[in-house]
């Protein structure tokens, strides 16, 4: 099919209209989820999304994203472009119809799109609703056509402003300032998103400028191999069983089914999964049909080829998927979207597609490579012992019912209130600290728990070793979630688990230990919010009848320069331990005044591999790491 009869196929009367866009200004957070930061980046996202729609159809294998001095942000493509003849039903311009009318497009059913990213039909027409000024350029039909818009209104005609032998669409706007709290642009955060979709879109070669640099910045991100390329870049800071990543991939009844894998020396399970480029955090039917052909292939080799041995029970899912980096990514032509957040794939035939596909040609992998099959069967049946052994200490740890309080940890000074959405648990460092903070907390609601030294790198230990660790016991004790199969978030005994440990170096790696801990093996807690870093401060400063706490180098030098530099007494906190119980509560604890920072996992993939980089066996990625930090480093006590 020629380009001329592509861009014929895709015209005004594939363009849907089901409703107008009168109430997403009104309620923006309906649509893009908070005028916050995180909706902020969701306007760039929603353009995106259509480019890389144009990809999937085979349409394009350019995008280029801008952000521009004044933080507007220019998307264009080298697509068919958006139609510009009249619409059918509506009279106007396609391209107008698909930026004014909420649910307009060629997602529904129309003809425009076998697969689309998008979930709700809204983008681009929510993105003009929502921004100061907004203008597209198409070529198409030969010409270049411009049309320009202010909070979703057209301020001009679509008209033609030149000629163009080549198609696509330029995007252009600028959010709006009585919208969205925040204006600023993270590159960090467009960053990660625009690598993981070209991950998974290989070949589309997608660039980022950020022009708000001297000189501007400029990253390419383009990836022949795909999702194979994805997973060596989550493994790069863990040492792999077999170079080269498992890949497979097919299509049945239009669904693509694409699925990466390599495994790891590590004890951490990592699954991504994606419907239609869109990050399926909840999983979904494409990740139970993966599983279930890979517990299920696993345990057929083994059996046939005698490793695994009559008496042996078969091994779980579990056990099979230890230490494995699995990448899986489906593109379905009606996608069904469940759950709060639509991040869960609901279309029951996916799962016996993506079944059939990755048991037949995941056992033809194994059967053309016995040495890694070998090795990934070895590690599933350490993983078994492993996981009965842990399943035995496990059993040391569940919480008793609430009236057998002997099952509480005896150093823990629990609160008395009941309600865990008003109770607070603090993991203070060592036993100094925690006698000051027992002794300056409100018991009402605040509970301490001291930790002694260094908890256990969970990063470098099985089940069975981190449950053996008294102070990991007591955590889990205390917290009364359970832990692994047995975690429970509604069990949890506080709402609110703070992190307070010494600004020192040894408070850092305490810190990290912690949340290490968390993120591996009590996720849902992150996910939740329940999890915070308290923030004590670093300096106390008197000077006449002044006496002020100070939490950071730079809050320092600002008061210095208020105050003066004479006849200043400036004490620096090195530990917990140095304030008295009332000094604690006034900086640290006191609802009222304190400063507390919330564990997000706004990128876990970023996280994933930073944890496994700072706590894991390989030392070269955590020295390059050191090496290129350093300069950043102030006030390291050794």
């Amino acid at each position: 099919m020629d380009q001329q009869q592509q861009t014929n196929k895709y015209s005004a009367d594939q363009i849907q209209v089901l409703e107008g866009l009168e109430a997403v200004r009104r309620r923006p957070g309906m649509y893009i989820g908070s005028t916050s930061a995180r909706g902020l980046h969701h306007l760039v996202y929603e353009v995106v999304d259509n480019s890389i729609d144009e990809a999937l159809a085979g349409y394009c294998d350019k995008i280029a994203v801008t952000v521009h001095r004044d933080n507007s942000v220019t998307v264009e493509d080298n697509g068919r472009g958006i139609p510009v003849d009249i619409h059918p039903k509506v009279g106007k311009p396609a391209v107008e119809v698909v930026l004014t009318m909420l649910h307009a497009g060629g997602k529904f059913g129309g003809g425009g799109y076998k697969v689309s990213g998008g979930l709700h039909g809204v983008g681009v027409s929510v993105v003009n609703a929502l921004s100061e000024i907004l203008s597209v350029e198409i070529k198409r039909n030969g010409h270049i056509y411009r049309q320009e818009f202010a909070r979703g209104i057209p301020t001009t005609e679509l008209k033609i402003i030149g000629k163009s032998k080549s198609t696509g669409t330029k995007v252009t706007f600028k959010p709006d300032a009585e919208i969205f709290e925040e204006l600023v642009f993270s590159l960090e955060t467009l960053t990660q998103r625009i690598r993981e979709l070209a991950y998974l879109n290989k070949g589309v070669k997608i660039t980022l400028k950020d022009e708000r640099k001297d000189p501007p910045v400029e990253q390419v991100f383009q990836f022949e191999g795909g999702i194979k390329d994805f997973v060596k870049h989550l493994n790069k800071t863990k040492q792999v069983l077999h170079p080269k990543p498992i890949y497979i991939s097919g299509e049945r009844e239009q669904v693509i089914v694409e699925a990466a894998l390599q495994y790891n020396d590590g004890y951490t399970e990592t699954m991504l999964s994606y419907a239609n480029n869109i990050h399926t955090v909840d999983g979904g039917t494409h990740e139970i049909g993966l599983k279930t052909a890979l517990t299920r292939v696993v345990n057929d080799y083994g059996r046939n080829h005698n490793i695994l041995k009559n008496n042996d029970a078969n091994l779980t899912g579990e056990d099979i998927r230890e230490g494995a980096t699995i990448v899986i990514s489906v593109k379905v032509p009606e996608p069904q979207f469940e759950g709060q957040t639509k991040t869960k794939l609901g279309n029951s035939e996916v799962r016996g597609i993506v079944e059939s596909i990755f048991a037949e040609k995941f056992s033809t992998f194994l059967d053309e490579n016995p040495s890694v099959a070998k090795k990934i069967i070895e590690k599933a049946v350490t993983a078994a012992r492993v996981r009965e052994a842990a399943r035995k200490a496990r059993e040391l740890t569940r919480r008793k019912s609430a009236l057998e309080t002997m099952s509480l940890p005896g150093k823990l000074a629990d609160c008395s209130e009941k309600d865990p959405s008003i109770s607070e648990l603090y993991l203070v460092e060592g036993d100094s600290a925690g006698g000051s903070a027992k002794q300056g907390r409100d018991r009402r609601f605040q509970a301490i728990l001291p930790l002694r030294g260094k908890i256990i790198n969970v990063e470098k230990a099985r089940m069975d070793k981190i449950l053996a660790n008294e102070e990991i016991r007591a955590m889990i004790t205390a917290l009364g979630t359970g832990i692994g199969e047995d975690f429970d978030l509604n069990k949890a005994r506080y709402h609110k688990i703070i992190i307070m440990t010494d600004a020192d170096v040894d408070g850092a790696h305490i810190r990290t230990l912690l949340m290490t801990f968390f993120y591996r093996h009590m996720r849902p807690l992150i996910e939740a919010g329940y999890l915070y870093v308290a923030q004590p401060p670093l300096f106390r400063v008197r000077k006449g009848n002044l006496d002020s706490y100070v939490y950071s180098e730079k809050e320092l030098e600002e008061l210095l320069k208020r105050i003066g530099h004479d006849k200043v007494n400036i004490q620096r906190y090195k530990g917990l331990g140095e304030m008295n119980p009332e000094q604690l509560w006034e900086t640290t604890m006191d609802p009222d005044t304190r400063t507390m920072l919330q564990v997000t996992l706004q990128d876990a993939i970023e996280a994933d591999a930073t944890f496994s980089m700072l706590m894991g066996d390989r030392v070269e990625p955590r020295r390059d790491f050191i090496q290129e930090n350093a300069r950043y480093v102030r006030n390291l006590d050794i």
